[in-house]
């Protein structure tokens, strides 16, 4: 039988989603404890991978067992959370169809990138700090450029294996956003300290977000005017043509959407 998963983790320590030999991954850490309360070797799907110190909300996977679950699947989600980390958190545990699948089902994913601009204790450890003035305005203007589909190998990671490097954007936007504890505590703060990046894609090529993110922030120093961003696109360029990668403990995968949701 099937059954979809759907958790939140922090990507803090660890070596991002897919499971790799001694390193402690999200996958790693469900197939291990599924196991102990299943008595039988689990493989989970996952949506997709996510980097190291990447961070997810709302991940969905999937497993199969051989038999029926030996509990309820409220009983397994309680036992799921109470034996993996504190860092890993699944929200819902429920029977699937035979033929969902977490990664080639889904049409839709999400990604949300977190800067301050005013050096906060609070939000650091989630978010990139970047002090150097920035025009948002025309990081927006580069934006949409992406929208579309595009071959995205400027923004791969040298050495990836996807098979293609077409993706199709649906949505790229910077935001100004208020942290809960600047608005509720009165944390010394204003206007456009915080920016968001929110991307929506079918699909993301490795280290595509945080390359993209880099390279629009070369546009909001100045160093590149916001057709730049197209030129990389219709040109073909190179990893190396586009903006260096920004940090990944400020990433999140926020959404994955499916045809059903």
């Amino acid at each position: 039988m099937r059954y979809r998963l759907e958790l939140s983790y922090d990507g803090t320590g660890l070596s991002g989603w897919q499971i790799q030999p001694a390193d402690k991954t999200v996958q790693g850490f469900l197939e291990a404890a599924l196991k102990t309360l299943l008595r039988e070797e689990i493989g989970v799907t996952g949506a997709g991978r996510t980097d190291a110190g990447v961070n997810a909300i709302g991940y969905v996977a999937h497993f199969d067992t051989a038999a029926p679950l030996p509990m309820g699947a409220g009983d397994l989600l309680y036992k799921l959370n109470a034996i993996t980390p504190p860092q890993i958190v699944i929200h819902s545990l429920c029977e699937a169809p035979s033929d969902f699948h977490a990664r080639f089902t889904a049409n839709e994913r999400e990604y949300t990138y977190f800067l301050h601009r005013r050096q906060d204790p609070f939000v650091a450890d989630h978010s990139y700090y970047l002090r150097i003035p920035l025009d948002v305005e025309k990081m927006n203007a580069a934006a949409q450029y992406l929208l579309g589909t595009h071959d995205f190998s400027c923004f791969e990671k040298t050495g990836s294996d996807n098979v293609s490097p077409v993706c199709t954007v649906t949505f790229a936007q910077w935001s100004a956003y208020t942290p809960t504890h600047v608005s509720l505590l009165h944390y010394p703060a204003k206007e456009g300290d915080y920016l968001m990046f929110r991307v929506s894609a079918n699909r993301f090529l490795r280290n595509m977000v945080r390359a993209i993110v880099g390279s629009l922030l070369e546009v909001g120093r100045g160093k590149q005017p916001p057709e730049w961003i197209l030129s990389l696109l219709d040109g073909g360029g190179s990893r190396s043509d586009a903006g260096e990668s920004v940090p990944g403990h400020a990433l999140f995968l926020s959404r994955v959407g499916y045809p059903d949701d």
